[in-house]
């Protein structure tokens, strides 16, 4: 299922590919995991390496799924309020 028809229904969408890595973090802070994930397959740290760049490059750059990696960072975001620790 692709992810925009995974959240078609939903009112709103939350996290979009042009969203930095430091925009995502600082607005949903429980999808600090989701790039804790992703780290192992880059082969780094994805949130020291790419704070500043968008989920898009991100996802060239470390060959992720953007897709994938959006509907992570989405199921995450909803799953705790803006700012949750």
């Amino acid at each position: 299922m692709k992810y925009k028809d995974k959240f078609a229904n939903r009112k709103e969408t939350l996290i979009f590919p042009e969203m930095t890595v430091l925009d995502v973090i600082s607005k949903y802070k429980k999808t600090e995991a989701v790039f804790k994930l992703y780290d192992k397959q880059a082969c780094e740290c994805v949130c020291c390496q790419a704070l500043f760049e968008t989920l898009q490059d991100v996802a060239k750059k470390y060959d992720f799924s953007l897709e994938k990696l959006l509907s992570d960072l989405e199921t995450a975001a909803r799953h705790g309020s803006k700012t949750d620790s």
